[in-house]
C-alpha cells in the first residue's frame, strides 16, 4: 500500500468516526460540482479507418456549473446552477441547503477546491450550522456524486448538440431530478456493499427528505 493510499485511509476512517457520533436530527449529505460545456463531450464518432476524424470548434464555449448534493441515507438530491465555480457560488448553494434542512443539523462531505475550503465559505457553514467534512484529496471514487454526473453527462451531454447552454443544463437537471431516489441511490454506488459509507449511513438515525 502507498503512503497516498495509507493517508485516504486513515482520512475515511476519521470521517467514520465523526459520523457515527452524530446527534439525533441529523442529516449526512454528499456534495459536488460538475462544469457542463455547450461543445458536447465526444464519447465515439465514426471517421474513414485511418483517417483522424476533425472536431470543429470555435474560440469560445459556453459553461455552466452545477452544484449538487444527495441525501445519502434518501437518496433526495439538490442542485443549483451557476455561470461559475467560486466561492460566492459556493456559498449560495450552502444557502440553498440550509432552507431545505430547517432544523437539521447538516454533515456535509465533499472535496478539498478552493471555493469551499475559503475562509468566509468556512465561516458560513459554521454561522449556517452546516459542519463540513474534507474528503481525501484526489479521490473522486469516493464521491458518488461524482458517478451521477458522469451517468447525467453520457444519457443528455454526450455527442449531442443542444442550441444553447440553458437547454442542456434544463435537460441534464431533469434528467437527474427524473431518477427515483432509490434509483440515485442504486445507481450511484450508495447501495453497494463496498460503498466506504455503507454501514454507517445506515446507522444513521435520522434521515429526512
Amino acid at each position: 500500500m502507498c503512503w497516498r493510499q495509507i493517508l485516504n485511509e486513515k482520512k475515511k476512517r476519521q470521517i467514520r468516526q465523526v459520523l457515527r457520533k452524530l446527534p439525533k436530527r441529523s442529516v449526512i449529505l454528499i456534495e459536488d460540482e460538475t462544469d457542463l460545456l455547450l461543445f458536447p463531450p465526444l464519447r465515439a464518432m465514426w471517421s474513414p479507418r485511418g483517417i483522424p476524424a476533425q472536431v470543429m470548434l470555435s474560440g469560445g464555449n459556453a459553461k455552466r456549473v452545477v452544484f449538487g448534493c444527495m441525501n445519502l441515507a434518501t437518496g433526495h438530491r439538490l442542485f443549483l446552477v451557476r455561470r461559475q465555480q467560486r466561492a460566492p457560488d459556493f456559498q449560495a448553494f450552502l444557502h440553498l441547503v440550509r432552507r431545505h434542512y430547517r432544523g437539521y443539523r447538516i454533515t456535509m462531505v465533499l472535496d478539498n477546491h478552493k471555493t469551499h475550503t475559503a475562509h468566509a465559505s468556512q465561516a458560513l457553514a459554521a454561522r449556517l450550522g452546516i459542519r463540513l467534512l474534507w474528503l481525501p484529496k484526489r479521490a473522486p471514487e469516493l464521491n458518488p456524486m461524482d458517478t451521477l454526473w458522469g451517468q447525467g453527462k453520457d444519457a443528455i451531454c454526450a455527442n449531442k448538440q443542444f442550441t444553447s447552454i440553458d437547454d442542456q443544463v434544463a435537460a441534464f437537471i431533469d434528467h437527474l431530478n427524473g431518477l427515483s431516489n432509490q434509483e440515485a441511490l442504486q445507481t450511484s454506488g450508495v447501495r453497494s456493499r463496498k460503498f466506504w459509507l455503507r454501514r454507517t449511513v445506515e446507522k444513521n438515525i435520522c434521515s429526512p427528505a
